[in-house]
């Protein structure tokens, strides 16, 4: 028989580690995500992982209505931009992710940098790995330092209509793989608001250094176990589907925390058929 979590003690356990409401101040954030080690901006539909927002505003929608007392994050996050306490970029699934500093550095390790601001955009792009559009918003950054989207569309060649959407891309793909992140906001473009990027082994060099003495199998890990820290339990499917993982990664990491004991798999939660996996220590729960 295959042993279950109770819904409700599954919805207990987040409630603890989600803390719907209860963050009050900026300093609570940040010691929020630096519990947690990376939460979303916002929470994203089909996604379990922490938000902000709802550590803040409670588990709701987000509404459109800007005078909405949750939507004190917009302004918490764009006055932290810069400011080091946090590495906020669209990371994982391409979406507003906040990760903890000292967690930052596992996420790096899983990318093709290593550190070098002159190389390792280079080795990419010659392998066919980076696109001739982030390419040039990377080298105007090199050259020129940081710029606000609206320079930085010019110094890259983009800014014609026509040049949006791929310049558009083109930053999604460079913040995915920790080239680039913002770190601040300036009053520019039609809206008097647009990011400022830098590249990250400028802006951070301490991320790099830090992630050089850490292998891949030892970041997946402790990716993994504080992704389980924070949701309790979770379908394989869905952690492969936020981290974005190959299959044969996933499965080694997984099966290393099932062998340490971190993690005990074959488990049932409502009526799915998929198996979970939950955290070993029921003490927890």
């Amino acid at each position: 028989m295959t042993p279950g979590v109770p819904q409700a003690r599954l919805r207990a356990y987040r409630r603890k580690t989600y803390r719907p409401g209860a963050i009050r101040s900026k300093a609570e954030a940040i010691a929020f995500v630096r519990k947690r080690g990376f939460v979303y901006f916002w929470p994203i539909q089909g996604v379990e992982l922490p938000s902000l927002w709802v550590a803040v505003a409670g588990d709701r929608p987000v509404p459109s209505e800007h005078d909405d007392a949750g939507h004190v994050t917009w302004g918490w996050k764009d006055s932290l931009l810069g400011k080091r306490r946090w590495y906020y970029a669209k990371l994982l699934r391409k979406k507003a992710t906040l990760i903890g500093l000292e967690t930052a550095p596992y996420f790096y390790a899983l990318t093709e940098n290593y550190g070098s601001l002159e190389e390792d955009y280079l080795i990419q792009y010659e392998a066919g790995r980076m696109t001739q559009e982030a390419k040039r918003i990377y080298e105007a950054l090199l050259k020129e330092g940081p710029l606000d989207t609206v320079a930085l569309r010019r110094a890259a060649w983009l800014s014609s209509e026509g040049g949006k959407s791929s310049f558009d891309r083109a930053l999604l793909e460079l913040q995915t793989d920790m080239k680039i992140l913002p770190v601040g906001v300036a009053e520019a473009g039609a809206w008097h608001y647009a990011f400022i990027y830098d590249l990250v082994p400028r802006h951070l060099p301490e991320i790099p250094e830090q992630a050089r003495q850490i292998a891949e199998p030892q970041a997946r890990a402790k990716l993994l176990e504080l992704y389980f820290h924070s949701v309790g339990a979770a379908p394989v499917g869905e952690t492969r589907k936020l981290f974005g993982w190959r299959k044969p990664e996933l499965d080694r990491a997984l099966e290393g925390l099932l062998a340490a004991g971190v993690l005990e798999a074959g488990l049932s939660v409502g009526s799915g058929r998929e198996p979970w996996l939950a955290l070993a220590d029921r003490a927890r729960w």
